[in-house]
């Protein structure tokens, strides 16, 4: 763990509170984008760009549009495909349901797709969850995303919207991610962790968990 000095307490699990997570390395272990793309069989050149965009070399709205892009013409099907490929990180569930228990909600704000955080939301008994939606006609992709790009700021105004819809400080707040477009949120919270992050988010976080167990956030609370 790395850059813990902070001159504010800790989030307490003795008052409700709010977790907003990632999900593309964080929540789950993949990404999704890039399991389409082995989907595709240019699973290599997605790749190639998520690890970019994750880092802050690329614009992420941009960076999503150009790999959505190279997807069009798969079969809807394949999101089925793709549900089925991934896994929950190790703690995740167990977090989750730990703060259910003290009275805090969960929410995630995803750079991937509805097609699958909604099933993933359903899974884990999440209670808030926002993602990008991709475009489909007659049962395949058109390779274009539909609505407002989930984008960094995105992230960080519904971190701040579901902590004053549940009257929780943002003193009570948790956020978790490993990408650049997570740093606004993590940066808010009141505790931001980089979860074995890309280089800059770890260099910049004010926490760093570099172990690929969620459950080990609750070792930050009071």
């Amino acid at each position: 763990m790395l850059n813990q000095e902070s001159s504010n307490a800790a989030p307490t699990l003795s008052r409700p509170g709010l977790l907003v997570m990632d999900v593309d390395s964080t929540l789950i272990d993949e990404e999704v984008i890039d399991e389409l793309g082995a989907a595709a069989g240019i699973g290599e050149r997605i790749a190639s760009v998520t690890a970019r965009a994750m880092n802050g070399e690329l614009d992420f709205r941009e960076a999503l549009r150009a790999r959505v892009a190279l997807l069009e013409g798969m079969p809807t099907s394949v999101f089925d495909e793709v549900y089925h490929r991934v896994h929950f990180t190790n703690g995740a569930l167990a977090l989750i349901d730990e703060l259910h228990g003290h009275g805090w909600k969960v929410g995630v704000v995803s750079g991937g797709f509805h097609e699958v955080v909604d099933r993933l939301a359903e899974d884990a008994h999440l209670d808030y969850w926002i993602a990008n939606r991709l475009e489909s006609a007659d049962g395949r992709l058109t390779g274009r995303v539909l609505g407002d790009i989930v984008t960094k700021t995105v992230k960080l105004d519904s971190l701040r919207a579901w902590s004053e819809r549940m009257g929780v400080p943002m003193a009570q707040t948790i956020a978790v991610g490993d990408g650049a477009n997570d740093l606004p949120m993590i940066h808010a919270a009141g505790l931001g962790v980089a979860f074995c992050a890309k280089p800059r988010v770890r260099e910049e976080a004010p926490h760093c968990l570099d172990e690929r167990d969620l459950r080990k956030v609750l070792d930050y609370l009071q």
